[in-house]
């Protein structure tokens, strides 16, 4: 059973464990897509296993509700690799829910070679409906790493390349601005393990990590009780 807390901007809701998260991942963007304000549903996705788990639960339940051919696919990052490289986010994407679904509106995976061509992409938009981040050990969300300058955008930029200046994070990037996330009607993080419990302590404190600085017209955090650790205890 899901239990909302207070703390992150946004909702949040804590949830069993991983299985339990990509099921109410899976309920929230099918929910958005049938109460969407327009014929078209733009969702930007993510990368890494927690998503990979989604996506493909995702393609399982919604795969025969879902009018796919009104479903729009944008990446919320990207690393800077081949599109076939293990490690870059439009593979998964592809693999875990593109090719599980029927064809979709349009796929528009980034580029790092041009990023000026996204962003005149993305200008063409008037908004995200959903979009998809999940957060890292250090707090970072899509490809905006702590101290590093591409957090402080100007606010009419949608598109930066980055990197991690503290070398924790491989590979050179390509990401949504917090400007560019700012345009989303919803904001889903799906945060799971152990590994991301600090984070997550971080961001219900209002610690000043770069997932606690994202806004939207709405934030929803699902998150398993691994990841929620002493956050769900205290409001038991």
């Amino acid at each position: 059973m899901a239990r909302a807390l207070s703390g992150p901007p946004g909702a949040v809701q804590v949830v069993e464990d991983l299985d339990a998260l990509a099921d109410a991942f899976a309920r929230v963007v099918v929910e958005s897509f049938e109460h969407r304000p327009g014929p078209r549903f733009v969702f930007a996705a993510s990368g890494g296993p927690t998503a990979r788990r989604c996506y493909e639960r995702l393609a399982a339940t919604a795969g025969p509700v879902v009018d796919w051919s009104a479903v729009d696919v944008y990446m919320g990052d990207e690393r800077c690799v081949p599109p076939d490289d293990p490690d870059a986010n439009q593979r998964l994407v592809r693999e875990a829910l593109l090719d599980r679904v029927p064809s979709v509106g349009s796929f528009h995976p980034m580029s790092c070679d041009d990023p000026d061509a996204y962003e005149r992409e993305l200008r063409e938009l008037d908004a995200f409906d959903v979009v998809h981040l999940g957060m890292g050990p250090d707090g970072h969300t899509a490809s905006l790493f702590p101290d590093a300058p591409t957090l402080d955008a100007p606010p009419g930029q949608l598109v930066v390349l980055s990197h991690d200046p503290h070398e924790r994070n491989p590979h050179a990037r390509m990401s949504l601005t917090l400007g560019a996330l700012a345009r989303a009607r919803l904001i889903v993080f799906t945060v799971s393990g152990e590994s991301k419990r600090d984070a997550f302590a971080a961001v219900s404190a209002g610690e000043d990590v770069p997932a606690a600085r994202v806004r939207a017209r709405r934030v929803l955090w699902l998150v398993d009780r691994d990841a929620a650790g002493s956050a769900a205890e205290a409001r038991r």
